[in-house]
């Protein structure tokens, strides 16, 4: 799977998690979707995701391979 498919996973996972989060144990946790639509955007100007950080701690994303 490329890179950018992954963070796209990633953030998907993460935004439903928090929306989920939201109904079922408290509204606060809809900050974390803004974050990730904070991220996204920030991603589109600088052409990396932190992200990709966390997947390749994971060893999800190779070394060659970049976001």
């Amino acid at each position: 799977m490329s890179t950018e498919r992954l963070v796209l996973l990633l953030v998907g996972v993460v935004v439903l998690a928090s929306v989920a989060l939201a109904v079922i144990v408290n509204i606060n946790f809809l900050w974390l979707t803004g974050l990730m639509g904070l991220n996204l955007i920030q991603a589109a100007f600088t052409g990396t995701y932190p992200g990709v950080f966390v997947l390749k701690k994971l060893g999800l994303v190779g070394k060659t391979e970049t976001a």
